[in-house]
């Protein structure tokens, strides 16, 4: 397995993400996400990850479920909590 990257913190998901996304999508994605696995970010966004990751910043992920739905994780800056939302939710 590999080592975690972050914590995560407690981890929650807005009632609009848990209904459209499946279970599975959501624990792929978190393992992703913990991995370094940023999804479908932009180089800046990557670029702007790492550094978080150093700094003690924000992380943000981009995955699409199984229905090609798109949806984020993001990882609050004191690593207290991750929220898995739809971009609607934000």
């Amino acid at each position: 397995m590999t080592q975690p990257k972050s914590d995560l913190g407690q981890i929650v998901a807005t009632s609009n993400a848990h209904s459209k996304l499946t279970q599975d999508d959501i624990l792929c994605a978190l393992g992703r996400h913990v991995s370094g696995d940023w999804g479908d970010v932009c180089e800046e966004d990557r670029q702007e990850n790492e550094f978080s990751l150093k700094e003690g910043f924000r992380i943000l992920s981009v995955y699409r479920g199984i229905n090609d739905i798109k949806f984020w994780i993001i990882t609050e800056a004191d690593r207290s909590v991750t929220t898995v939302l739809l971009p609607e939710d934000y």
